[in-house]
């Protein structure tokens, strides 16, 4: 889930981009609900425009239009992304978000799975930081088992199985007693 850490800025990069590519399409009207339903059903645009952070714009254009004036603004589209970036994403931004495909599912499931726990400050995002934070204390916790397992598994080869008869099942300590009882 290391990568986890950097899907933030990659969303705020991709919702910037998006904007500026519709933006571009309608330099007269601006970016408008109208115009944002034209392009993610014009074809020619089907290949340049991401459609699912066009669909994020569209399904929340209400909230991004700050002013209420029936345009995203360049401004309001940089509060936005500023705020992504600096203060992260909530789960239900990172579900809408995440489904563009450019993400690896599992990673956006573990996100999901242990938003909670990744979300230190309880305040409902998630930012770069907290993922990166818990993706190194999953990565700690992995190699404490992996060790662990490696103690656990030196240790039944050093003092073998109690209770299997199969000579493969011998340890270490079982030899050296067979071959010292036998002399």
């Amino acid at each position: 889930m290391a990568a986890g850490s950097s899907i933030i800025n990659n969303i705020a990069s991709n919702l910037t981009n998006t904007y500026a590519y519709l933006a571009s399409l309608y330099p007269e009207d601006g970016v408008t609900y109208k115009n944002i339903t034209k392009a993610r059903t014009d074809n020619t645009n089907y290949l340049t425009l991401n459609q699912s952070f066009a669909s994020y714009l569209q399904n929340n254009f209400s909230v991004l239009d700050k002013d209420g004036d029936g345009v995203i603004s360049a401004d309001e589209m940089n509060n936005m992304t500023n705020t992504i970036s600096t203060s992260g994403v909530s789960r239900n931004e990172l579900s809408q978000l995440a489904s563009s495909g450019a993400y690896s599912t599992d990673m956006i499931s573990k996100i999901l799975e242990n938003f909670d726990e990744i979300d230190t400050n309880h305040d409902g995002r998630v930012t770069s930081a907290e993922i990166s934070a818990f993706s190194h204390s999953c990565t700690k916790q992995e190699k404490l088992d992996e060790e662990n397992y490696k103690k656990a598994t030196q240790t039944s080869v050093f003092y073998g199985e109690d209770n299997s008869a199969d000579v493969s099942s011998y340890s270490i300590l079982s030899y050296r007693y067979k071959n010292f009882n036998s002399k």
